[in-house]
C-alpha cells in the first residue's frame, strides 16, 4: 500500500495515465491525492474526470482554482454552453451530474494523522494554523455542497480583498478563503497576500516572501503538499512538497510517494 502526492494535472489524461504506469498504482489498496487543478487547458479534461471517478475510493482532490472555475460554469451553464471548450464536454457529457456531484464534494484542505501532512492546492497564510485551515476550508465546502453556492460560484474569482482578518463575514470572507487555499503565492508576514505576480521566488515586490518562507507560519510543525505554482516547480523539502512541474506547459506531471519520498515524473503535454 502506497499514498502519492500528484502534482497539477489539469486534463491531461495521456500523461495521467503514463504516471499512473509507471508507479504501478493499484487502485486495490494504493492512495492518491491530488494537489487540485485536476482540469483545464490540457485537452481532455473529460477524460481526466472519468478515470479519477473510476476510483474514487482511493482519490482525494484537494480543489484548485480551475476545478472551480469548472464548478462555476457547472451553474452558470445549465444548458453546457460554456465558452471554455473542455468545461462544455463534461457539461455535455452523459455523466455529468455524477461528475460534478464528485468533484464539489472534494474537499479544499485534507489532513492524514498517519503522514502529519497537510494537502492544499496553493497554500495558507502565516496566521492559520491546521485547526483554522480545515476549519476555513469546511465554511467553503459546505456552500459548494449545499443549495447556496450561486452566489460564491458565480464570483469565484472577484475578490480585491488581500490581507486576512478572523473577523471578516460573508461573502468577502468566503472569496477570501477560497483566493488564500487555490490562488496564493506570495504575503507579507501579516497575511496580505498579492495575486498579481504569478513568477518565481525573487519576482515579487521586497515586503513579500512565498508563503511558505515566513518563520512565523504556523503550520511550520506540519509538512504540507501542494500544487498551483508552475514558476517555483518541484520542490520537496522537509516541510513542504511543491508538485507543480508543468505538466500543461510541456513540463513533466509528478507523483511523490510518502512512504519513501520517492519521486516519480513522466514527460507532460505535447503542445
Amino acid at each position: 500500500m502506497a499514498t502519492y502526492l500528484i502534482g497539477d494535472i489539469q486534463g491531461c489524461y495521456s500523461p495521467l495515465q503514463r504516471l499512473l504506469k509507471k508507479i504501478r498504482f493499484d487502485p486495490a489498496v494504493d492512495k492518491l491525492w491530488c494537489c487540485g487543478d485536476v482540469v483545464n487547458r490540457g485537452g481532455q479534461s473529460l477524460e481526466v474526470l472519468r478515470l479519477l471517478k473510476s476510483i474514487e475510493q482511493n482519490v482525494v482532490v484537494s480543489l484548485g482554482n480551475h476545478d472551480l472555475y469548472l464548478l462555476a460554469e457547472n451553474y452558470l451553464c445549465p444548458d453546457g454552453k460554456s465558452k471554455n471548450k473542455e468545461f462544455r464536454a463534461i457539461l455535455r457529457s452523459r455523466d455529468r451530474k455524477k461528475l460534478i456531484n464528485w468533484l464539489r464534494h472534494q474537499p479544499l484542505a485534507h489532513w492524514s494523522d498517519e503522514h502529519q501532512l497537510l494537502m492544499v492546492h496553493a497554500g495558507v497564510v502565516p496566521q492559520w494554523t491546521v485547526k483554522n485551515t480545515l476549519q476555513y476550508a469546511a465554511e467553503l465546502e459546505a456552500v459548494l455542497q449545499s443549495d447556496n453556492k450561486a452566489d460564491i460560484l458565480a464570483s469565484i474569482s472577484r475578490t480585491s480583498t488581500r490581507r486576512w482578518r478572523d473577523d471578516r463575514n460573508g461573502l468577502s470572507r468566503l472569496r477570501l478563503i477560497t483566493a488564500i487555499l487555490t490562488r496564493i503565492r506570495f504575503c507579507d508576514a501579516r497575511g496580505k497576500a498579492i495575486w498579481s505576480v504569478s513568477g518565481p521566488p525573487g519576482s515579487q515586490p521586497k515586503a513579500y516572501l512565498p508563503w511558505f518562507k515566513h518563520k512565523n507560519r504556523a503550520t511550520r510543525d506540519v509538512r504540507m503538499g501542494f500544487g498551483h505554482w508552475a514558476a517555483l516547480g518541484v520542490r520537496i523539502k522537509k516541510r513542504y512538497v511543491a508538485l507543480d512541474s508543468g505538466c500543461v506547459w510541456g513540463g513533466r506531471l509528478s507523483a511523490f510517494r510518502l512512504e519513501d519520498d520517492t519521486l516519480f515524473q513522466v514527460p507532460g503535454h505535447s503542445r
